[in-house]
């Protein structure tokens, strides 16, 4: 890609800050939420005008996916509104857009991977959110990359892999077994849409961890990489009712682009525990 202005939002969460560890060589402007509220669009605007980047990376979000239950205006604002303004503004400025969305845009009632012509169907509230994000980022501005990703994780922030690793201490720990989706490495995903937006295919993407296992098999692999030796077992959802509920099959695959993939979920495990250890 040849040398240009990046605005990243979203730029304290995992993926914000692998997306800045990627774009070395660019003149880049991370912000994060103290710096521009995307849902206000004067400030958007405001913003945009003053930067004039050439591409807005969008990794901001309201990920709490349980908490959009009950914060559904928060949960919208969020995850439609300030993409929708973004967009609106990246268009009008002739700017390419790159916003990020789930797999929970999707029901999970497929026995095999979903790809970016897959009907949606969401089960929850921040599924609605996302999707909603996504419809209105196609309307608004046709020089969009929609990159749908799931189970992301990083070795920083908030997320299952340092979840789980901070629970190694106990005799046994239980994990769901019949959830099955595509881990994702942040650094991975970062990487790939790097080289997406150089090719100016403009669209909708899947972008995850090649493969896919269950919550439980993600347990077992980090904890043999991790030389962890906690007991894992496994239980039904059932056994661990959430607020909003989950696909139970969500595993994602790609039509789009075949030269743009990212690696295997448990090369993603791999390095995860190099950086870990490290």
């Amino acid at each position: 890609m040849r040398r240009s202005r990046i605005l990243i939002t979203g730029a304290h969460g995992q993926l914000g800050q692998a997306l800045q560890r990627q774009y070395t060589g660019h003149e880049v402007t991370a912000w994060d939420l103290q710096d521009l509220d995307i849902t206000q669009f004067e400030q958007v605007k405001k913003a945009l005008a003053q930067l004039r980047p050439h591409v807005v990376i969008n990794a901001a979000a309201f990920t709490q996916v349980d908490d959009a239950e009950t914060n559904q205006d928060t949960a919208y604002r969020g995850n439609a509104l300030g993409p929708r303004n973004l967009a609106v503004v990246t268009y009008d400025m002739g700017m390419a857009l790159v916003h990020f969305s789930t797999d929970y845009v999707f029901d999970g009632r497929q026995t095999r991977p979903y790809h970016e012509f897959d009907r949606t169907n969401p089960l929850s509230v921040y599924g609605h959110s996302k999707l909603a994000g996504e419809e209105a980022v196609r309307v608004a501005n046709p020089r969009h990359f929609i990159v749908r990703t799931a189970w992301l994780y990083h070795t920083i922030g908030k997320n299952f892999p340092n979840t789980i690793c901070r629970m190694a201490g106990q005799d046994v720990v239980r994990v769901v077994n019949d959830q099955y989706g595509s881990p994702t490495f942040a650094p991975h995903l970062a990487q790939a849409v790097f080289r997406l937006v150089e090719t100016d295919a403009h669209g909708t993407y899947h972008m995850a961890g090649a493969g896919g296992t269950s919550w439980y098999e993600f347990t077992k692999a980090l904890y043999q990489a991790l030389g962890i030796q906690t007991s894992v077992m496994p239980i039904p959802t059932a056994q661990y009712p959430r607020p909003a509920r989950r696909p139970a099959y969500a595993v994602l695959t790609s039509l789009q682009h075949p030269l743009i993939h990212l690696p295997p979920w448990e090369e993603g495990v791999r390095e995860f525990a190099a950086q870990w250890k490290g």
